[in-house]
C-alpha cells in the first residue's frame, strides 16, 4: 500500500489506510511502501519520525479492525529502499522494535546508476533501477539489518534474484524468505523449482 502520486506527505497517512481498510478482508498481510523512487517525495516517509507516525496509524487500524471483525491481525511489513545510510537503516531496525511491525521487505528498487553500460540517455532517466545491477547492494542491506539487528524480524529479500546462487546468496546474508521480481521475467518460472531444490539439498 501507498499514497498516491499527488497527496501531500503530511497527508500521506489518510491514503494508507484508505487502502488498508479496503484491502483487510483480501489480503494476508500488508506491505507498507515508502521507498518507490517512481512517487515524488515518497522516500522523504522513511524519515524516523514520520514512518513511525505513519506505521502506528496503520497498527492501531489493524488492531481496531481485528477486534471488530473477531479476526487475527494482519502481518504489516515495511518495503525499504536500498540507498538507504547505515545511520538510516539502524533507524529502520529502531523503528521495527518501537512499532512492533511484523518485518522488513529488503529491497525495493534503486536510483543508483554505478557500473551501468547502457547508453548515457538511459543512465539519465528517472525512476526506479532494479535486476541485476541491484543484487550486491540488496544483499548488504539484508546482511546489515539481520545483523545489526541480532535477528529480530523476519527478513524477506529481493533485488537481483537472476539465479539459484543469488537467491542462496540472500538467504545466507539473513533473509528468511525471498521475492522475484526481474529475474522471475528474464529467467522464467522454472527457476523457483530450481532455487526451491537447492534450498531442500541444503537442509
Amino acid at each position: 500500500i501507498g499514497k498516491n502520486k499527488i497527496t501531500p506527505n503530511h497527508l500521506a497517512t489518510k491514503d494508507y489506510l484508505i487502502c488498508f481498510d479496503a484491502l483487510f478482508d483480501h489480503v494476508d498481510y500488508f506491505v507498507v511502501n515508502v521507498s518507490s523512487p517512481n512517487t515524488p517525495g515518497l522516500r522523504e516517509l522513511q524519515d524516523k519520525e514520520p514512518l513511525t507516525a505513519l506505521l502506528m496509524a496503520l497498527k492501531h487500524e489493524n488492531h481496531k479492525y481485528a477486534q471488530n471483525k473477531q479476526v487475527i491481525e494482519k502481518p504489516i511489513l515495511l518495503k525499504i529502499a536500498p540507498d538507504l545510510t547505515n545511520d538510516q537503516l539502524s533507524d529502520i531496525i529502531q523503528i521495527v522494535e518501537d512499532t512492533r511491525i511484523s518485518g522488513i521487505i529488503a529491497t525495493n528498487t534503486t536510483i543508483a546508476r554505478e557500473n551501468l553500460k547502457s547508453d548515457y540517455d538511459l543512465v539519465e532517466e528517472k525512476g526506479g533501477l532494479s535486476g541485476k545491477p541491484l543484487s550486491k547492494r540488496s544483499t548488504e542491506v539484508i546482511r546489515f539489518l539481520s545483523e545489526k539487528s541480532n535477528k529480530a524480524f523476519p527478513i524477506i529479500g529481493v533485488g537481483g534474484i537472476h539465479s539459484v546462487e543469488d537467491a542462496l546468496e540472500k538467504l545466507e546474508a539473513g533473509a528468511d524468505l525471498i521475492q522475484l521480481w526481474t529475474g522471475f521475467v528474464y529467467e522464467g518460472p522454472a527457476l523457483v523449482n530450481k532455487i526451491n531444490k537447492a534450498i531442500l539439498a541444503q537442509t
